[in-house]
């Protein structure tokens, strides 16, 4: 649900403004009402561009240490906490170095080149060439297609082969200086140093690099947690001047002026450390034109679906929170398309494995991992479909068919989820109007999905062989007479009955065409289900076939690679069609049926890092 939120007013005198908002920071809880641009206050943008700075050396920094724990002989360091201008300093060190290491990578990378064109002239001086050259004599370095070479060559101008790589001939001609060689071959570019040399200045360069890359490993087991330190005070200052930005200077710039937005279940701990410090404070009014920030507030389960709804857009705040009524259908659009009972309790194991292990910000991500493997797992018992192989194929389970799911009941069933998801999305659409506009606003809305499942129950349930008694159908028929007269006549109160009649017309067009292209959508979960669950079989085929004609002592191997191979291929694979449609399912379909709007500003209370 979206957290009820309570408008405040500040007013605080000039010499007390700093204080005012180091207590306001302290609380952690007052969302600044954003109502100037930041983004030509020098300070702020100095200040952004400084925290990006630290962030990116931070992140190599880290990387080291990273790659630091994996050696069993790692060394400790002590840490130091520098002071402001020491760690500005530091920083600056760091880049200069980091600046060496690429001018040094890239000098690298050059000599490399020249070493690999000089590989194939063998390691020879121009101390000699230039003796030749002295003594009257030119050498010309040349190459050519093998098939081009002319031995007279080595008569006419003392032509010399040094080496052949595949088709290609590399010589040299040794002439009286002056002499023209007319040949048909090319002349080679030559590295200016001997080869010999440039091996030199690579291991030169080298050691340079890992005298850099040490000391940059020494300065991230010392400083890292000064450096960490320095980028939250910067960030902090960073806030600090934004909230001075949003201020309103009153009565002569003697008078402070602040707004902001509070949880409605915090006002009342902010009231009383602002009282008792003698602070004036109110709670506005708050108008259609504010921007309130949202704050989500899910029990445990739906708050793990939190960061799909952030992908897309936080809600406004008149509008309901999605995440808890989209969760459990992402959850099982997610088992349908995966669709097998191995894959299932793969994901639900390796993410109970990782998230053992893992950080604050990656616990939520594998938390919804979790949720995902149960209900694949659970999609795949009712399918019978485990590592691609059908149970009810085995002997063992073949009892089992008849109370296992089949792909034709798969479509259909796919089709069914369909309908009555988007019939639900309707319904939240016309909850969202009775809220936000009252009742009468709302009665088309609501008519419409009574119409929508009165003539489904009439035209659809006897084409299942489901047959409903004469009153039950008469009762029918009145609901949805009685819709069909709210959806023509009365689907904009107020207006002329005649315009209510055309509105009606093109609404019902739109709806009727909109509903079954919607509904269809949703074969995608039976179709890429399906698709997984070949693949996998596919794969599980190929590993016995390919190695039936194999001793069974040996078999086990390459058939355990294939099959390892091909499940990993065919899980990356199905593992980002289900996330990607299911998705695609709740932003499109759901989104769209249920009117939602978004727009939503997070909510980021100013407090302390």
């Amino acid at each position: 649900m979206i957290v009820k939120m309570k408008k405040y007013a500040y007013l605080v005198y000039h010499r007390e403004y700093d204080r005012f908002l180091d207590s306001l920071r302290s609380l952690g809880v007052v969302h600044v009402k954003q109502t100037k641009s930041t983004k030509e206050n020098r300070i702020i943008q100095q200040l952004l561009a400084d925290d990006k700075r630290v962030q990116t050396q931070l992140k190599y920094l880290k990387s080291l240490l990273e790659e630091d724990k994996k050696h069993p002989d790692a060394e400790t360091a002590s840490k130091k906490i520098l002071s402001r201008k020491e760690n500005e300093a530091l920083l600056r060190e760091i880049e200069e170095m980091h600046e060496k290491a690429g001018k040094i990578q890239s000098t690298r990378l050059m000599l490399e080149k020249e070493r690999e064109t000089m590989s194939v002239w063998g390691d020879f001086s121009y101390d000699n060439i230039v003796r030749l050259r002295d003594n009257g004599y030119a050498v010309t370095f040349f190459t050519c297609l093998l098939s081009n070479y002319d031995e007279s060559w080595e008569n006419d101008y003392n032509a010399v082969v040094i080496h052949t790589v595949r088709s290609t001939v590399y010589f040299i001609t040794v002439t009286p200086a002056g002499t023209a060689v007319s040949i048909n071959a090319d002349r080679a570019k030559m590295a200016t140093d001997d080869y010999r040399h440039i091996c030199e200045g690579i291991e030169r360069e080298n050691r340079e690099k890992a005298t850099l890359e040490a000391g940059l490993l020494n300065i991230a087991r010392t400083y890292y947690d000064s450096l960490a330190a320095f980028q939250a005070d910067i960030e902090n200052e960073s806030e600090w001047n934004h909230v001075l930005v949003q201020t309103e200077h009153e009565a002569g710039d003697k008078v402070m002026l602040l707004e902001g937005w509070i949880p409605a279940d915090k006002t009342a701990g902010m009231e009383k450390a602002l009282a008792g410090a003698g602070y004036y404070y109110r709670e506005v009014e708050i108008t259609d034109e504010d921007n309130i920030p949202i704050k989500l507030k899910n029990n445990r389960l739906a708050g793990f679906f939190e960061s799909i709804t952030k992908l897309y857009s936080l809600p406004n705040y008149n509008e309901f929170d999605p995440t808890p009524l989209f969760a459990p259908f992402f959850m099982l659009f997610f088992g349908l398309c995966l669709c097998d009972g191995g894959y299932g309790l793969l994901l639900f194991f390796a993410a109970t494995f990782f998230k053992r292990k893992a950080g604050d910000n990656l616990k939520p991500i594998l938390s919804l991992l979790q949720c995902f493997g149960i209900a694949t797992l659970a999609v795949g018992m009712v399918t019978g479909s485990f590592f691609g192989i059908s149970l009810v194929e085995i002997p063992y389970f073949s009892s089992l068919k008849k109370y296992l799911l089949s792909s034709d009941n798969l479509m259909i069933i796919s089709i069914v989820i369909g309908f009555f998801h988007v019939i639900f999305a309707k319904f939240i659409a016309a909850y969202k109007i009775k809220v936000q506009r009252g009742l009468k606003h709302s009665l088309s809305a609501f008519a419409w999905i009574f119409l929508i499942l009165a003539f489904t129950c009439i035209l659809v349930l006897p084409k299942a062989d489901i047959h409903l008694s004469q009153t039950v159908n008469y009762v029918l028929y009145g609901v949805a007479g009685l819709s069909a007269l709210v959806v023509f006549l009365y689907n904009t109160p107020g207006k002329n009955v005649f315009l209510n009649f055309g509105s009606g017309l093109w609404d019902s067009y739109n709806t009727v065409s909109g509903l079954v292209g919607d509904v269809l959508s949703y074969i995608r979960l039976y179709a890429i289900g399906l698709t997984g669950g070949l693949l996998g079989g596919v794969f599980n085929t190929i590993a016995i076939d390919m190695t039936a004609s194999l001793s069974p002592f040996i078999r086990w191997l390459p058939m355990l690679l294939i099959l390892l191979a091909g499940h990993a291929l065919n899980i990356a694979l199905s593992m980002i069609s289900s996330f990607v449609h299911s998705l695609r399912l709740v932003y499109v379909e759901y989104y769209k049926n249920s009117e939602f709007e978004g727009g939503g500003t997070d909510y980021k209370p100013f407090k302390k890092i």
